[in-house]
């Protein structure tokens, strides 16, 4: 199935090059055409609250959009307002998902909706299939929501069976941790997750005290851990213990970092050692920013270590690994660093650890046999 939406994005950008080119040729002809600085200033101070008002008008809350980078014009917005109104979203689906129209129509939209329909995804299954999983129009094609359909057919799904199973579990497009969609997948298609909520938190609670507000956390970062067993959920938290974490400790660096109760076994020491030999820093950090036992070694901890090291800076854990490379390059070659910055120890960003990898090692997550899961 192919979503015509393409061709009516491109005679709309068409039409915007030749008002734009007449706007220019008309403009040769006298200076007064030409806004000054001071007026294109105001323009662009007065659009967002135009854009703002607009979206007020037709009854969305764009009190969470703050932040987020929207359309300067109220005509961008209306595009993005009106598409999702032919996909069958009202104002009320808008407003459960507000950050959808942060989304452009043309680089953003089409192509996640050509690609579901080239998969075979039915157009009339297509409005309850956004209001189940709105994030997918954020998804890259290549980056996000191809690996997930080739691993599907990896798993002997036939490729006939794919956009059926998406349009019954969209959610599944959402998973993105290697090593562990495998045994999340099982539960999403056939197992009542409620009653094994329930188990997990009650064998988590055994080993580790989680209060059901610190379960609610773990399951929204990690959904994925509702599928472990009991056996590397255990394995890894004795290691914790045995690198000389508190109980308190761990459960702080678990509700943080998730992961942790997943990731590859022999990367986590291999972390830990280098921390231990080589990094010179207070044990502590380490509950602070548990997300250092998810990056790689060779890859990510030891050039920014040496390089930090190098120019004899002192830092936080996260402010040294937390980032792209391409930001903490850009780190290094400022002319002053902010210091309150370099203390920071802002949130674990999962997609610093998307980038590609040269440690060799194919993945971060624990392979261990199938019988370690459910």
């Amino acid at each position: 199935m192919h979503l015509p939406y393409a061709s009516n994005s491109l005679d709309s950008k068409s039409k915007s090059d030749s008002v734009r080119m007449n706007r220019k040729q008309g403009g040769s002809s006298s200076i007064y055409s030409r806004a000054s600085l001071l007026e294109t200033k105001k323009e662009r101070i007065a659009n967002p609250a135009r854009v703002y008002d607009f979206l007020k008008s037709i009854g969305i809350e764009p009190d969470e959009l703050d932040g987020l980078e929207l359309p300067v014009t109220v005509d961008v917005m209306k595009e993005r307002v009106d598409f999702l109104h032919t996909l069958g979203l009202t104002i009320e689906d808008i407003n459960n998902y507000p950050l959808v129209l942060g989304c452009s129509v043309k680089k953003n939209m089409i192509p996640v909706l050509d690609y579901l329909g080239k998969l075979g995804v039915r157009r009339s299954t297509l409005t309850d299939f956004l209001r189940r999983y709105p994030q997918v129009l954020h998804a890259s094609v290549v980056v996000d929501l191809a690996p997930v359909v080739k691993y599907l057919e990896g798993m002997d799904i036939k490729p006939n069976d794919i956009p059926r199973v998406l349009e019954k579990y969209p959610e599944v497009l959402g998973y993105k941790l290697e090593g562990t969609m495998s045994t999340s997948y099982p539960e999403i298609i056939g197992l009542d997750l409620g009653s094994r909520l329930l188990k997990q938190q009650s064998f988590l609670n055994s080993i580790i005290d989680f209060s059901h507000e610190d379960f609610g956390k773990i399951i929204e970062k990690m959904p994925q851990i509702v599928s472990l067993s009991n056996t590397p959920v255990i394995k890894h938290v004795e290691f914790l213990k045995n690198c000389g974490f508190s109980l308190d400790q761990v459960k702080k660096m678990v509700v943080g970092c998730p992961q942790l109760l997943a990731l590859n076994m022999d990367i986590m020491k291999l972390n830990f050692n280098y921390f231990e030999s080589k990094m010179g820093r207070e044990f502590d950090e380490l509950a602070d920013f548990p997300a250092f036992f998810a990056y790689g070694l060779e890859s990510t901890i030891r050039p920014r270590h040496q390089m930090v090291a190098k120019q004899g800076l002192k830092c936080s854990l996260a402010w040294l690994l937390n980032c792209s490379d391409a930001k903490f390059e850009e780190r290094m070659n400022y002319d002053t660093i902010d210091m309150e910055e370099m203390e920071d120890d802002s949130s674990f960003d999962m997609n610093t650890l998307m980038e590609p990898r040269n440690d060799g090692s194919d993945s971060d997550f624990d392979e261990d046999s199938d019988e370690d899961y459910l």
